[in-house]
């Protein structure tokens, strides 16, 4: 199947992208609630180590397929390693049916004007280049906006499409994530500022060019519709945020039109100690939930 299945997968079917790429801030904080302490493991290696150990037991849980879930984020580190003796790209499309993602940022700049921007992208063009090889379909990069400031916010946006447009010329379809902080005191204000600035940006695409979004659940129910109806917009996904499961799900519903891109509420109640059995069954559940909630 071709990058045009891939796509129309993407656009068209019911279900949602599992978002599977904690780096290397975050991998700690994941794994301590998967069960597995810091005292497990010695230096990034065998952290890393872990976490595949991890990913590999969700991806090949018979719970994961492809009739419910349309995409999967990786790490670099998780494209570079391989599932079943398959490199993971290949394995998620060949065996599961589910299209494979690339984070592709370094990581946040420190916050300016109420953002936080991304690092610079030394070496993208090749990860770029390496991924489209490797069979990665798109790719994800996250920002940050903790006020509603509108510079902060222009820039944030800015940064995100210029590069996604050097991501489109690679022949891969970028994710934009500029996430808004749900502990901040003026969220409603700022997506407002947010989706005009993205709506300004989807605009200036070249008609047949399309990006997706990863947006958090906003404080209005419906309102990212434009942005889920624009002809630019492959698919609008949603981010948990930190909300629980549950709360994440009940956003989501009231969202038409959004799916779900969860991370920590896709693993919520997974456990290294749990038997083959428990983890397989806890996994189908959480899945059913979010599937569920992103058919809405």
């Amino acid at each position: 199947m071709s990058f045009e299945d891939q796509r129309q997968k993407v656009a068209t079917q019911d279900g949602f992208i599992a978002a599977l790429d904690q780096s290397g801030g975050s991998t700690p904080k994941a794994l301590k609630l998967y069960g597995v302490p810091e005292t497990a493991y010695s230096g990034d290696e065998e952290m890393f180590d872990k976490v595949h150990e991890m990913r590999t037991r969700i991806i090949t849980s018979p719970s994961f397929g492809g009739d419910r879930i349309l995409g999967a984020i990786l790490f670099e580190m998780t494209m570079d390693r391989e599932i079943a003796g398959q490199p993971t790209a290949h394995y998620l499309w060949g065996q599961k049916e589910i299209v494979p993602f690339l984070k592709v940022d370094k990581g946040l700049a420190d916050e300016k004007d109420g953002v936080q921007v991304m690092k610079p992208m030394p070496g993208l063009d090749e990860l770029l280049a390496r991924g489209k090889k490797g069979g990665i379909f798109g790719t994800k990069m996250r920002s940050v906006v903790k006020l509603a400031n509108p510079a902060g916010i222009k820039a944030v946006v800015d940064q995100q499409f210029e590069v996604g447009k050097r991501i489109l010329a690679a022949g891969l379809i970028p994710i934009i994530e500029p996430e808004v902080d749900i502990k901040s005191p003026q969220k409603r204000e700022a997506e407002t500022l947010l989706k005009e600035a993205i709506l300004g940006q989807l605009g200036q695409l070249a008609k047949g060019q399309q990006v997706m979004l990863k947006l958090t659940l906003p404080e209005v129910d419906g309102f990212y519709k434009e942005c889920i109806g624009h002809a630019n917009c492959l698919r609008v996904v949603a981010l948990s945020g930190g909300y629980s499961r549950d709360d994440a799900n009940a956003r989501l519903t009231r969202n038409q039109g959004m799916i779900a891109s969860f991370s920590r509420a896709l693993s919520e109640g997974l456990s290294a100690q749990q038997s083959d059995a428990e983890f397989n069954k806890t996994l189908d559940l959480s899945i059913e939930s979010i599937f569920q909630a992103s058919k809405t």
